[in-house]
């Protein structure tokens, strides 16, 4: 049987390339949206025009009630869900130095990015299918500590600790969980110079005390695949292609032992 996957925020940019990525692979993709629901249905369209399936949901994920019937509908639809891309994000407009913020931007920014992925995870901890794989987005802006971008690198490190306290916590379960922090868009492709993957690997059995998981390792750069639609050029899908490599990469993750 094929892979089931939930794509948050996949009804354009990265999130949209790595729904039809995913379904290249013959994965079965629940293209989430919150607005926009014609790029949404344009989305579907053009995986299905490939030979893929899939299925547009409307869920806002900072919404526990949407988020739980975002996976309602993906079992009905699919009957389970195998991978979590957790993609929806937003990032504050232009620099705002930590002393001028308001309450309102605080909690926009905490409500989609960091409420929004702890409301998909709390989920998968029990609906994700044993040997699952969540892949969780945050952002260079955490190691780069830029000024102006507080509020946005901190809703992104508390993705990153999320990630790494829950990948200990479903060990037994086989579910490999990650998160990849991206650079910057340029105008045709990625800069991978600064871009890092993190990525906790498998709960493992000890050495040591009981629970002992392998380290949260980080690597820099991205994963070398060519070939294929990683290898067009930059535009369109192939504007994403050094993060679509990325995520197919953790998604495929061997496990360690």
């Amino acid at each position: 049987m094929s892979k089931v996957a939930i794509v948050t925020g996949a009804s354009r940019g990265i999130g949209a390339a790595i729904a039809k990525r995913l379904a290249v692979e013959g994965v079965r993709v629940v293209v989430n949206y919150t607005a926009r629901p014609a790029d949404a249905e344009q989305v579907v369209r053009s995986i299905a025009r490939a030979g893929g399936e899939a299925y547009a949901v409307l869920a806002d994920v900072s919404d526990p009630v949407a988020v739980e019937a975002l996976f309602d509908q993906a079992e009905v639809r699919f009957g389970g869900v195998d991978i979590l891309i957790n993609n929806a994000g937003i990032i504050q407009p232009g620099t705002v130095n930590l002393a001028d913020s308001d309450d309102a931007l605080y909690q926009r920014l905490f409500a989609i990015n960091t409420k929004g992925t702890f409301n998909t995870l709390r989920l998968a901890a029990t609906r994700l299918r044993e040997g699952g794989r969540i892949v969780n987005f945050s952002s260079s802006a955490v190691a780069l500590a830029l000024p102006g971008y507080a509020l946005f690198a901190a809703s992104k490190a508390a993705v990153e600790s999320l990630t790494q306290i829950f990948a200990k916590e479903l060990r037994g379960r086989h579910i490999c969980v990650n998160a990849i922090a991206p650079d910057r868009p340029q105008p045709t492709c990625f800069s991978v110079a600064r871009a890092r993957i993190r990525s906790s690997g498998w709960p493992s059995s000890p050495p040591g005390a009981p629970g002992h998981t392998r380290g949260y390792r980080q690597r820099r750069g991205l994963p070398g695949r060519r070939g294929g639609r990683l290898g067009q050029r930059p535009g369109a899908e192939g504007q994403w292609r050094h993060h679509l490599a990325a995520t197919a990469s953790l998604i495929t993750l061997p496990r360690q032992e």
